[in-house]
């Protein structure tokens, strides 16, 4: 069976990141990567370690390889694809009402 090609603009900081966002995101889910954007401890625990690493580094290197130089720049100190995910909102979402309450929500759904 061949897998599907999905390919996304590179984020370089000045596109809109709210688009790029959902576009990520999307393509994650496709490669079955979306847990590694919460974390290591919302990985199946029934999978092996070796297979939680391997999401983990996909997820990171998927982000990493849809990014510009200078958005690169920004996150290139982080160490996880959850770390990465959540510098990029922190620096690249706007303060439009509605991503203040998305913000919000992802605040209070702990």
């Amino acid at each position: 069976m061949r897998s599907a090609k999905f390919d996304i603009e590179k984020f370089s900081g000045k596109s809109d990141f709210g688009l790029w966002r959902v576009k990520m995101k999307a393509l994650l889910v496709q490669q079955g990567l979306q847990d590694a954007l919460k974390g290591e401890k919302d990985i199946p625990k029934t999978l092996s370690e070796k297979e939680k690493n391997d999401i983990l580094e996909k997820a990171q290197s998927a982000i990493i390889l849809s990014l510009g130089d200078k958005a690169l720049r920004e996150v290139s100190k982080e160490t996880s694809a959850a770390a990465i995910w959540l510098k990029l909102e922190k620096l690249y979402m706007t303060k439009s009402l509605a991503n203040r309450l998305y913000l919000k929500q992802r605040l209070y759904s702990f």
